[in-house]
């Protein structure tokens, strides 16, 4: 099978390379992003240091009081950041929103069993669940994708009535003030316009698919279940469906393979992939080319 490389996007600079890397994620503009600690945090409250690049420059924001054991992490576009615990009680507000000098100014609360945290332009929280809290006790995990206010408002949630259940969210992609998803069971591709008050579903028969990029009429899946975990496909969006093209391989910018403990990040047309130990940032950008 045919192969295609990364591009290589993003380093966490030396200096940082003995802390704790908490979480990583790259933004709504571009920059990168590490949350990291001293050591791995044995209780909480506790603090860190998230160390944000862009364009080869690098700078730090110092975080005070953290209460996610394990956190969800994403930049503002005022400057700070919102950090979340992934799992929570229905009791816990465990949703910290910090200024741009690293100070708390809000917590709420969004549900348990967070996959995807992702903040938009405008600096709304896109979030997906994974199927824990779809199935579990929490009412506001149960629609399996929401959009939050960054003071805590409800924004838009998923119809499923109207447009499908969702039982795990597996992949999402944030861009501008919308969204796409591609959900379980089915594998269908959500269109999320929440401006316009539209949700566009489309049939797709490629499964199991952990990011997507999408560019005009153009949408790539990459990930897939077992030997697939580094593939990505090229496909055509129509009306009412996808239409896989081509299948190739990812490789890491120097040829080699990519492994299976990594992280992804979708933005538009672009898929962000970092790779254990978690200080590289390698990128796919589908408008490229």
């Amino acid at each position: 099978m045919q192969t295609t490389a990364l591009s290589p996007y993003a380093h966490l600079p030396r200096a940082y390379r003995d802390h704790h890397i908490l979480a990583s994620t790259v933004d709504a503009f571009g920059r990168a992003h590490w949350l990291l600690a001293e050591r791995a945090p044995e209780s909480e409250p506790y603090d860190a240091v998230v160390v944000t690049v862009e364009d080869d420059r690098h700078r730090t924001t110092e975080l005070s009081a953290i209460t996610a054991r394990f956190p969800r992490f994403d930049a503002l576009p005022d400057g700070g950041f919102v950090v979340a615990a992934a799992r929570s009680r229905p009791s816990e507000q465990h949703v910290q929103v910090f200024d741009a000098l690293g100070r708390v100014s809000w917590t709420f609360r969004v549900g348990d069993a967070i996959e995807h945290l992702l903040a938009d332009e405008s600096g709304a929280l896109w979030v997906g669940y994974f199927d824990e809290g779809i199935f579990g006790d929490d009412p506001l995990s149960v629609p399996g994708l929401r959009r939050w206010g960054i003071h805590g408002e409800e924004l838009w949630t998923h119809d499923w009535r109207a447009d499908g259940e969702i039982s795990d969210c597996y992949a999402l992609n944030v861009h501008g003030t919308h969204a796409w998803a591609c959900t379980y069971h089915l594998f269908s591709v959500l269109e999320i316009r929440p401006d316009r008050g539209t949700t566009v579903v489309r049939a797709n028969k490629v499964h199991g698919a952990k990011a997507l990029a999408v560019h005009g009429e153009r949408v790539v899946f990459f990930s897939g279940y077992g030997e697939n975990h580094d593939r990505f496909v090229n496909a055509e969006l129509s009306d009412g469906e996808v239409r896989p093209r081509t299948t190739r391989r990812l490789t890491r910018p120097d040829g080699a393979g990519i492994g299976r403990r990594r992280r992804v990040v979708s933005r538009g047309p672009r898929i962000y992939v970092q790779e254990k130990p978690f200080t590289e940032w390698a990128v796919l950008d589908i408008s490229a080319g």
